[in-house]
């Protein structure tokens, strides 16, 4: 695609406030949709943490009645969002308000376009599947990462068949998201590297997209950068705002480019391992990124190389193409090192017995459909024991 941008792309984004104690808008901007009495979507770890009690102490300020719905586990399941779903309705709620990472957002989500359809969540699966939008939305994330208060996307787990599914509908962008550097003050250093890596995981795989433009390219390309300035930082000194801030801008670069690129084999063989085998997403990106990349290397090296080059490595164009491709690959990984993330996927209890049922969830996922690559099962075979 030309720098002019001169082939045909949309790009949709919700508002969203930034800063340090944004959380404490929640109760404003429901009384200014007009707001009665919503469905607060959390989970029962948050609960021990002053940021869910913020949020309604704001809603209670406002005037806005709320119920509390926190039983909420990662990688949401489909059972979970129904429940979500019935206790909406029973409690006379008018919208959602989610506080959390992304497994609370994408579960909020869910339920409220459940709601709104009458449907079963698993008749969502797929891209533009959504006929009524949900209730309104307002998202509080607590983590840098996932960018679910700026996306598209709902991943939720179909317990029966043992796979994430990915619902993708502009419907389902938040109405309003408060984005708080404070609330990821909390996270622990292991939690906060693995969710930073999800943001570069995003950030990365937007920009090599298929279906990126000049727009998602220039959030993707910040995104990086600010990773690479941010993330040791917030890792080895967790009250150091300046990090929390630069990571959770981070996030929100790269959440506005992977909703409107997509992403890549990285996410359909997280979204893969998590159904199949309940693991923790942003652990699963992290721990493929590099081999994912040094597989859809010769398909998108420009970009690879800017993206090493953001990241700190020596790419000039003196070097041989294989040496530039190593430093490359050398500085994700270096990255990943120093952030503490040294295991591969059997320590995670990944078995080569897995593979061929992972291969078959991840080539079905959607997400393989804007890889710059187009990849087989021999592939993700060589990637997940590459990761091993």
């Amino acid at each position: 695609m030309s720098e002019t941008g001169a082939s045909l792309r949309k790009f949709v984004a919700p508002e969203f406030i930034f800063g340090n104690g944004a959380r404490m808008l929640a109760g404003q901007y429901a009384r200014n949709l007009g707001l009665r009495h919503v469905l607060l979507v959390t989970g029962p770890h948050l609960m021990e943490l002053p940021w869910p009690h913020d949020v309604m102490s704001s809603l209670k300020k406002a005037g806005v009645g709320y119920t509390l719905f926190s039983d909420i586990l990662p990688n949401p399941r489909d059972h979970q969002v129904m429940a979500g779903a019935e206790t909406f309705r029973k409690n006379g709620c008018d919208a959602l308000v989610a506080v959390g990472g992304g497994s609370p957002m994408d579960c909020a989500k869910a339920i409220g376009i459940v709601v709104t359809n009458d449907r079963d969540v698993l008749e969502f699966e797929g891209a533009d599947n959504v006929e009524i939008p949900g209730p309104p939305l307002i998202c509080v994330p607590t983590t840098s990462g996932s960018a679910a208060d700026v996306s598209q996307f709902s991943i939720i787990s179909d317990t029966a068949r043992k796979v994430k599914i990915a619902i993708v509908s502009k419907t389902m962008i938040p109405d309003v998201s408060m984005i708080d550097p404070e609330t990821t003050t909390t996270k622990s250093p292991e939690l906060t590297a693995h969710t930073g890596l999800d943001a570069l995981t995003h950030a990365i795989e937007a920009y090599v997209s298929n279906a990126g433009s000049p727009f998602t390219d220039l959030h993707a390309h910040k995104a990086v950068q600010l990773v690479g300035q941010h993330l040791l930082r917030a890792i080895n000194k967790p009250d150091d705002m300046e990090a929390r801030a630069g990571m959770a801008l981070a996030s929100t670069h790269a959440g506005l480019a992977f909703s409107n690129a997509i992403l890549g084999a990285v996410h359909a063989l997280a979204h893969s391992l998590g159904g199949y085998l309940d693991l923790p997403h942003g652990q699963c990106n992290a721990l493929l990124l590099d081999h994912v990349m040094a597989c859809n290397f010769d398909n998108a090296a420009d970009k690879y190389f800017e993206i090493g080059r953001l990241l700190g490595a020596e790419t000039n164009d003196e070097s041989s193409y294989e040496k530039r491709k190593m430093t490359t690959l050398d500085a994700v990984a270096s990255l990943k090192r120093a952030a503490g993330v040294t295991q591969g996927l059997a320590e995670l209890g990944v078995s080569s017995a897995d593979f061929e049922k992972l291969a078959e969830h991840a080539l079905l996922d959607p997400c393989m459909l804007t890889n710059p690559k187009e990849i087989c099962a021999n592939d993700i075979r060589a990637i997940l024991e590459a990761a091993q």
